[in-house]
């Protein structure tokens, strides 16, 4: 009986650990549905979150919040409005969002907090704009972090005295549209339409000599992005 119970523990130790090891592998793979609990969840929540969708408490259970949150992103990327989180879903939420580990600061620097605000910067300036609009926005911002007559920080940059409309007018205050959390995230990935723009501008609404000099780079929507 002593051998049996001086080996019944290891065993069960390494069956347990080859079973987490299983059940790990598998995290983020398997589709998701309405009654779903675990991390899993919780981590679909979070990124629905962070590109601007309701899901109600972020507690890892998929309750009706949950599924609409997600019946709303399908709708907005072409999926298959089903609410459930299958292998699609997950895979364009993933690629959406890929640009959060970046964010906690790898390549730029940028924080969390600083996502919400480039993401309302973008709403304040390009809301109604085609989405590549919006990301070249966001770009801009990242692109003046890089060049050294520009501050090192977003929020330094956006609240720098005169440089954006949107901080002017009070609109940079206003709650951004998922289009623009999502631009946001976009752009942090590395995703640049501007061509490495550093300034934007709408031409029917500036006469702005200094603005008007600077070398043009592509115009989207009502835009044009400069360098």
């Amino acid at each position: 009986m002593k051998l049996q119970k001086s080996w019944g523990f290891p065993i069960a130790l390494i069956l347990s650990l080859v079973i987490c090891g299983i059940t790990y592998a598998a995290l983020g793979d398997r589709s998701l549905a309405k009654g779903a609990r675990g991390p899993e969840v919780r981590d679909m929540q979070s990124r629905l979150i962070s590109l601007g969708y309701v899901v109600g408490p972020l507690d890892g259970i998929f309750g009706p919040k949950t599924q609409k949150g997600v019946k709303l992103f399908q709708k907005e990327h072409g999926l298959k409005e089903d609410g459930v989180a299958g292998k699609l879903t997950i895979d364009e939420l993933k690629r959406l969002t890929a640009g959060s580990t970046n964010a906690s600061g790898k390549a730029l620097g940028v924080k969390n907090i600083d996502v919400n605000l480039l993401a309302r910067l973008v709403n304040a300036e390009a809301r109604g704009e085609p989405y590549w609009g919006q990301v070249a926005v966001a770009a801009v911002v990242l692109n003046r972090m890089k060049d050294p007559a520009f501050p090192k920080t977003i929020s330094e940059i956006i609240y720098q005295p005169l440089a954006f409309s949107g901080v002017a007018d009070g609109q940079i205050n206003l709650q951004p549209q998922s289009s623009a959390i999502k631009a946001a995230n976009e752009a942090i990935s590395g995703v640049d339409p501007s061509h490495g723009a550093l300034y934007f501008f709408n031409p029917a609404k500036t006469s702005n000599r200094f603005i008007w000099s600077r070398p043009q780079l592509i115009t989207i929507g009502n835009h044009i992005f400069a360098r």
